[in-house]
């Protein structure tokens, strides 16, 4: 029997930690199967989307094209129907079917740091990811302060508007990542949304310390490097932090329960967490 196929899309994809968290996913579903790269560059999605499916089981979508999807497939569900927003697609008889598995990533890693969603929570950024915790925590009812870049004030404004229509009476200010540091009263969690202090550059920060000494808890989306200096400062500040890697281990075992039903011990996916920290330092040194 020739095992099933499955991919990350993207551009650019660089180096991924998909394929070895999904071999072992597999593994541990007793599955065979096989999960590779597919870099697909701006313009091309059209023209292979299609003839991927065709030789797919199911694949994920990152950047930039969770929302250039959505015009290819029969069907969306759930989060991905809510936010418009694709990560995950299963091939079925009756076509592709598209979901957003982020969001449990995102609870998920919340709910192992013991970190609750709530109160004042500052989100930095507004792009893909940020649009799936900016409805997260306006449904958790959440008071958002979401700060920008002043290049990105237009599409905090417009990610405003959609979370007001989910949720009409969230409390939702956008202000200038600039001012940020001049926000009075204790933040409860900041998210940092954007790939500020990612490698190649892990020296960044997207935050000021001053902002972190009343913050209770950060969550920084970003997964490599494994601490980044924005989760180092607050650490020293005294703040409750949690990385992106759990978060995407987590969206990855949720992704197998849309493509075939999987399931996991949580004990498992917490030794995958580890283990994928390892595979981090050994790619990346």
């Amino acid at each position: 029997m020739n095992p099933e196929r499955f991919a990350l899309l993207g551009h650019p994809l660089g180096h991924s930690l998909s394929p070895f968290l999904h071999a072992r996913l597999f593994a541990l579903s007793g599955r065979e199967a096989v999960y590779t790269l597919k870099d697909i560059p701006p313009g091309q999605l059209a023209g292979c989307f299609s003839a991927l499916l065709g030789r797919l089981r199911g694949c994920n979508v990152t950047i930039p094209y969770k929302q250039a999807v959505i015009p290819f497939l029969s069907a969306l569900r759930g989060r991905a129907e809510l936010y418009r927003s694709v990560n995950t697609v299963a091939v079925t008889e009756t076509g592709a079917v598209g979901y957003n598995t982020d969001a449990e990533g995102f609870l998920a890693s919340l709910r192992d740091a013991d970190v609750p969603l709530g109160g004042r929570v500052v989100l930095l950024g507004a792009g893909g990811v940020g649009r799936t915790f900016a409805c997260e925590a306006a449904l958790a009812g959440a008071r958002i302060v979401n700060a920008v870049r002043e290049s990105g004030i237009a599409s905090a404004d417009s990610l405003r508007t959609y979370v007001r229509e989910l949720v009409p009476d969230v409390s939702y200010d956008v202000v200038p990542l600039s001012r940020l540091a001049e926000l009075e009263g204790d933040i409860d969690l900041l998210i940092n949304a954007t790939p500020v202090g990612m490698h190649p550059h892990p020296d960044a920060s997207p935050a000021e310390e001053a902002v972190l000494g009343h913050t209770a808890a950060v969550f920084d989306a970003v997964y490599n490097p494994g601490e980044t200096r924005l989760l180092r400062m607050a650490k020293a500040c005294g703040a409750k932090t949690v990385g992106g890697m759990p978060m995407l281990v987590w969206q990855a075992a949720a992704a197998h329960a849309c493509w075939y039903g999987g399931s996991f011990d949580p004990e498992d996916i917490r030794q995958l967490i580890a283990d994928a920290y390892s595979e981090l330092a050994r790619s990346f040194g």
